[in-house]
């Protein structure tokens, strides 16, 4: 379904350009949940827009790209970096960390509804038409008709996600990429809004590309996950492998930290900090902080392989 083919991206500053996103090389299948999780600032939401292909000033690509596939309604399509924006909500859409950046304070929802649909479905349907299908989606996701007429300040932030997810997934898209959709919700708003992302792609049989730094929302949700390290995967496999048999330092010490239910014993957190990307250390990045690590470490860059059967690691160990 998408293709992150040798994927490498940066920000233009004016000292030059600070690299984020290095050399990714991964697929996402059709019909499943795919888990990114790394410390804030490594890179996650920089890779969402790469692949939903909002590449503006001052981010850029500077190497490789994406490519989305699959079929749609019975058609083949495929579209790369570039042509991707074309195919938003129809093909791929958007679920961004914070709704209220998104949605438009002053204007009602039913018109950002309609908004999101494209010309030509416009031009065959009636707007009426449109809003009662909008309608009859929001009762099947329990959310009122009725909050079509409404505001998104009317709403609490729990409700505008639950919004943004229907606005996002309204038009059966074959990839919904979801950038920390529960971030600054209470744990009973949050299992809401995770419990109705399970329940839509089990409904549409779609990809999800879920992005947290809350390993137990992965754990929870996923079925495959990569750990995300300084702009680099460190880690990818089955969450279920990944959490009980962690292969790199940085996962195991970040499954390591994890509270566990009974478990009185003092949690230990990674020493240190991650690297400035714009000075990064050269080998590993994740020597400089990691117990294991040898001088190979420090002066080369491990390459991220195969060493179990789906198990892909970046470590010279």
């Amino acid at each position: 379904m998408l293709k992150i083919d040798h994927l490498s991206t940066s920000y233009r500053t004016i000292d030059g350009k600070v690299h984020v996103v290095n050399n990714l090389d991964f697929t996402i299948r059709d019909n499943e949940i795919f888990g990114i999780a790394g410390e804030s600032g490594c890179g996650k939401s920089t890779l969402l827009k790469a692949i939903y292909d909002i590449v503006e000033f001052p981010l850029e690509i500077d190497s490789g790209r994406v490519i989305l596939s699959g079929e749609k309604d019975g058609r083949p399509f495929s579209c790369e970096s570039g042509e991707i924006r074309k195919t938003w909500w129809n093909h791929i859409s958007y679920i961004p960390q914070a709704a209220q950046s998104v949605l438009n304070p002053i204007t009602r929802l039913k018109a950002q509804f309609l908004d999101s649909v494209p010309e030509k479905i416009r031009e065959r349907e009636s707007d009426q038409h449109i809003l009662r299908q909008v309608g009859q989606y929001l009762e099947e996701l329990d959310l009122s008709p009725d909050l079509l007429n409404a505001f998104p300040f009317q709403l609490s932030g729990g409700m505008r996600q639950r919004v943004i997810i229907a606005l996002a997934t309204f038009l059966s898209p074959n990839v919904v990429l979801a950038d920390e959709p529960t971030t600054a919700l209470d744990v009973v708003v949050q299992r809401g809004i995770l419990m109705m992302l399970m329940r839509l792609q089990k409904q549409l049989k779609n990809t999800i590309v879920l992005v947290s730094h809350d390993m137990g929302v992965h754990y929870q949700v996923t079925g495959r996950m990569a750990i995300m390290y300084s702009g680099s995967f460190v880690e990818l496999g089955k969450t279920e492998d990944i959490f009980r048999s962690p292969i790199h330092p940085y996962t195991t010490m970040l499954i390591g930290a994890l509270p566990r239910v009974g478990d009185r014993g003092q949690k230990i957190g990674i020493p240190g900090q991650p690297p400035a990307l714009t000075d990064p250390p050269s080998g590993c990045r994740f020597a400089p902080r990691c117990p294991e690590a040898t001088e190979r470490c420090r002066c080369e860059v491990p390459a991220f392989r195969e060493v179990k059967p789906g198990r892909f690691v970046a470590c010279h160990m």
